[in-house]
Parts: C-alpha cells; sequence; structure tokens
C-alpha cells in the first residue's frame, strides 16, 4: 500500500507542481500540502486523472493553529473509490485569506463549506450561500478556534415570565469545581476496593 501511495504521491506532483509543496505518507495515508491558488483546478484534476480518480469528497474541517501566521489548515479527505485509494489535502491560510469553494467541482462541499465558516470563521469565495448551518443565527464568535471561550458569550434559555426564549451575557451560577483526579469517585462517601488513597508520609 505504502508502494502504491509514494506512486500516486510522485505522479500528481510530477502532474501539479504549480499547487503541491510537499507530501508524505503517515498512516497509511498519503497527504499533500497544496496551495490555495489554483486550488479548484487541482480537485478537478484529482477527480478526473486516470491514475487518481478521487470522485468522492469525504469531509472539509480545519485545524486552528493561533500561534502560526498561517493561522488555519483547511483540511480535505477524499476517496477513490476505483482505485481503492485515500487523500488528504492542506491548505495553510491567514485569518483574512479565502479559500476558493470547490461547489463546482463538489456540490457535496456546500454543506461542508458552511460547516468550517459556522465553526472557525473561514471564508469561501464563490460559495452561494455561506451562512452559518449548526450555531444560531445571532451566535457570536466561531466555537472551534483555540481562542474561544469554553462557557461561550452568551446564554440561551425559555423565560417564563416573558413566554419566549431569552438571551443574555453568560453568568456563572458556581465557581468551577475543584476535582481530585486521583479519585474517580470524587464527591461519593464510600470508598471501594482499590481506590484507597496512599497514607501521606510525613517529611
Amino acid at each position: 500500500m505504502s508502494e502504491a501511495l509514494t506512486e500516486l504521491g510522485t505522479h500528481i506532483e510530477a502532474k501539479r507542481t504549480d499547487c503541491v509543496l510537499n507530501w508524505h505518507i503517515a498512516h497509511g495515508e498519503l497527504t499533500m500540502q497544496i496551495t490555495p491558488s489554483s486550488f479548484v483546478s487541482f480537485v478537478e484534476f484529482l477527480k478526473s486523472d486516470r491514475n487518481c480518480r478521487f470522485s468522492t469528497l469525504v469531509d472539509i474541517t480545519a485545524v486552528d493553529h493561533p500561534e502560526r501566521e498561517a493561522r488555519f489548515d483547511v483540511v480535505y479527505h477524499f476517496l477513490s473509490m476505483y482505485q481503492n485509494q485515500r487523500i488528504r489535502l492542506k491548505l495553510a491560510v491567514r485569518e483574512e485569506d479565502m479559500v476558493p469553494s470547490i461547489i463546482s467541482v463538489h456540490p457535496s462541499a456546500n454543506w461542508f463549506e458552511r460547516e468550517v465558516f459556522d465553526m472557525f470563521g473561514i471564508l469561501f469565495t464563490g460559495h452561494p450561500d455561506l451562512r452559518r448551518i449548526l450555531t444560531d443565527y445571532g451566535f457570536r464568535g466561531h466555537p472551534l478556534r483555540k481562542d474561544f471561550p469554553t462557557t461561550g458569550y452568551t446564554e440561551v434559555r425559555y423565560d417564563e415570565a416573558q413566554k419566549r426564549v431569552v438571551y443574555e451575557p453568560v453568568s456563572l451560577v458556581q465557581e468551577y469545581r475543584q476535582f481530585d483526579f486521583m479519585s474517580p469517585w470524587e464527591g461519593a462517601d464510600y470508598i471501594l476496593p482499590g481506590d484507597e488513597k496512599p497514607e501521606e508520609t510525613a517529611g
């Protein structure tokens, strides 16, 4: 399998030197770092080339690297049922960059790109309806960015007096609990066999 993926990587790199920055094989999968320029034509090539035939778009996601200048990796997974091979493409983009939509090649990219926009705030040029898909219309921020607070910014609840859903700033009703991770049964008033804590020795 590794030999076949090496041949595939070499073939793609030779055919599309304008797009391929580098590639490697890890855990039985081929991963290629691609430039955003000419990306749509590169995806078309992967779909139509007789040695590739990656006709199925499996997923689009992203990874946030806030310490990098090119903050995000937009990650694409494709499957070739004809060749029984998979490929992963990575595009490194800055926060202000826009990524070309591949809907013209893979219509199934529509909802995937909307999800990446919703969760990470990455914009896709040429998308016909780029709006949130998982969060509410008035939602602030992008939840899968690493600088997004775990509590969020807004609390949604049903107000019985007003008979409607209301949006309020997050208000924590209790302090974060301190857990003793030495015991999986923290808070229980009994000790299970094997969960005894060692006695502290005098220093």
